[in-house]
């Protein structure tokens, strides 16, 4: 039984990954991020080209994701946007669609467990975000070192390694998100409207709500004191780290960027006496593990509830 469980999950893995690789919507999407990020490389390129003039300065390699040329923004930036549209853009339609078609009721006919329906539709949607991840991080490397002309250091290269784990798991969050509302909603428009809604939420509103509540509860006027003051941005920045792109975001600065020692608001007094230098990288991870704890717990709680949903959801043939 368990060998007919396992090649059964294999057959529906890849056909959910055929699937995902065949379809349109897949191919756009590729573009669409393969062109804004190669574009944002390009641009970055040619200014820290230009900056260096073949000086091989600390880290140069990295500052190709982080650094914004012209008009377009970082690397890291078009990421942080587009990650969430591309993890929405997989899963919203993943099972009320096929509901709509008849086909999950004709498939859950068959001899097939339900778990392993769902098990196989997410590990393929995460398929699919780790492939196109990767290569397109190899990619945008494999410019920055034709136009730079300077190699990256091993260090710089598990760096980026991490960088682009993290950024799977990013992406896979939104992923689950989208399964989720796939089967709390049944029509695909609606599932799709509340993953935007959940995004813009949680990318732009969530800002606003910390600064009315940490303002509400620590107001800064011309009596408030230093102690007043951290308390407040403090506030803010527990707030806004319900957000995941918030996390995302402090992951970024932290792993791509050595220099930067905390992901807290410090006084100018606590930098008093402290050596310059970078951080190692285990250092910068340490930094930012309960970011990736945080980020792989609401990717599992997303994909609990979808589980337990869809085991006792009442399907019928249309």
């Amino acid at each position: 039984m368990k060998r007919l469980a396992g090649s059964v999950m294999r057959v529906l893995y890849r056909k959910e990954l055929i699937d995902h690789i065949r379809s349109k919507r897949f191919l756009i999407i590729l573009f669409l991020v393969a062109v804004t990020g190669i574009a944002s490389i390009y641009s970055a390129g040619y200014g820290i080209y230009s900056a260096v003039k073949g000086d091989e300065n600390d880290f140069v390699f990295l500052r190709l994701f982080t650094s914004s040329g012209g008009s377009l923004p970082s690397f890291v930036s078009f990421m942080s946007f587009l990650g969430p549209l591309v993890g929405l853009s997989l899963g919203f339609d993943a099972i009320n669609a096929e509901r709509a078609r008849g086909t999950l009721s004709r498939l859950l006919a068959q001899p097939i467990h339900r778990d392993t329906v769902i098990n196989g539709k997410f590990l393929a949607g995460v398929s699919v975000i780790a492939l196109m991840i990767t290569s397109l991080g190899f990619a945008v490397g494999g410019l920055g070192i034709i136009m730079i002309g300077i190699p990256p250091t091993f260090e710089e290269l598990m760096r980026i390694l991490v960088y682009l784990i993290y950024t799977i798991l990013y992406m896979s969050l939104w992923f689950a998100i989208s399964l989720m509302f796939s089967l709390l909603f049944r029509q695909a428009a609606t599932s799709a409207l509340a993953g935007i809604a959940l995004w813009l939420f949680l990318t732009i509103f969530i800002g606003i709500l910390a600064g009315l509540v940490a303002d509400g509860l620590f107001p800064i006027n011309d009596r408030a004191t230093i102690d007043t003051i951290l308390r407040n941005q403090q506030t803010k920045l527990y707030i806004s780290r319900i957000s995941p792109s918030q996390l995302y975001d402090e992951v970024t600065v932290t792993i791509l960027n050595p220099g930067v020692r905390t992901v807290s608001p410090i006084l100018i007094d606590q930098l008093h006496g402290a050596i310059p230098g970078v951080m190692s990288l285990g250092q910068s991870i340490l930094l930012v593990w309960p970011h990736l704890v945080a980020l792989i717990a609401i990717t599992m709680a997303c994909f609990v509830i979808s589980y337990v949903y869809f085991m006792r959801q009442e399907i019928r043939a249309t």
